[in-house]
């Protein structure tokens, strides 16, 4: 009997066992449907719950089962916020540490709320990023008035400061509506690097056609200033800072960035499913890029 078990244990423990094991697990994961506020993916600094990934799918506003728990508001600001923070840490990671050279700054959403909410924003210079060398910042925009509610609001724009110039450029997909924020925040801003900052609220920004659009605007948005505007100017090249007959695909940019995201994922089960940890393979932690 001592001998039968310890045989067992043997198989049990064997590589072929725990790689078989490994991808049942996989397949269960797979068939087992996610809730709304379980994690899908960590990348990096920044975790994606299944609702947040969902906001970007084309049917996403009827969806009223998922939606029935919550308050519907026109941009579902809370759950962009989280979708526009994952997409600047994938254009910093995929990108723009590419360019050693570049002192570019993407402002996470909350950081951005955080600044407009503070009537004095030198008390947030420790927890911001270092300006003294930065030579644009791109900021997210949210019409949020509750200093309570950080993922509050209704819309979402993009603010870009070019520091060199000493030109805060304001992008807004519904007719100026963040204007008044866009204009404090740059305001503070202003007071951070001390500069006097011009305020331009673009009137030629590509508008959205729905009242659901404005994150994705912003993501679009800032990619094209980021990769085909500021990197790939030339040094001490004059850059138009204008989005003026700009064609901005919403739905194409949904099924990007949602192609993005179910891609990271799957390297991150692929990565775990080469972890020798069975544990690893067992928790509900979500698959992780690091």
């Amino acid at each position: 009997m001592f001998a039968v078990n310890k045989t067992l244990s043997l198989i049990l423990s064997s590589s072929c066992f725990t790689t078989a094991s490994f991808r049942v697990s996989r397949l269960m994961r797979r068939w087992i449907k996610l809730s709304p506020d379980d994690p899908y993916l960590s990348y990096h600094d920044v975790r994606l719950m299944k609702e947040d990934v969902d906001t970007l799918k084309d049917d996403w506003l009827t969806d009223t089962a998922r939606l029935a728990h919550r308050v519907v508001q026109d941009c579902l600001a809370d759950l962009l916020l989280q979708i526009i923070a994952f997409w600047e840490e994938y254009l910093e990671r995929e990108y723009l540490s590419q360019y050693k050279n570049a002192q570019i700054v993407l402002l996470r959403p909350s950081m951005s709320f955080m600044l407009i909410q503070t009537r004095d924003p030198l008390t947030l210079k420790e927890a911001l990023p270092n300006f003294a060398r930065t030579t644009h910042i791109f900021l997210p925009i949210n019409d949020c008035g509750n200093p309570e509610v950080p993922e509050g609001g209704t819309h979402w724009s993009l603010l870009v400061v070019s520091v060199v110039d000493s030109v805060a450029f304001h992008y807004d997909s519904l007719n100026h509506s963040n204007r008044n924020e866009a204009h404090a925040t740059a305001r503070k801003i202003g007071q951070l690097i001390e500069r006097s900052l011009r305020f331009i609220d673009l009137p030629d920004s590509p508008q959205q056609e729905n009242s659901s659009d404005c994150g994705v605007f912003v993501c679009i948005q800032m990619r094209h200033l980021l990769l085909k505007r500021l990197l790939a100017a030339h040094a001490q090249e004059k850059v138009d800072m204008s989005m003026g007959g700009k064609n901005v695909d919403a739905v194409g940019g949904r099924k990007e960035m949602l192609r993005i995201i179910e891609e990271f994922r799957k390297e991150g089960e692929r990565r775990r499913s080469r972890s020798i940890s069975r544990e690893t393979h067992l928790s509900k932690s979500p698959p992780r890029i690091e």
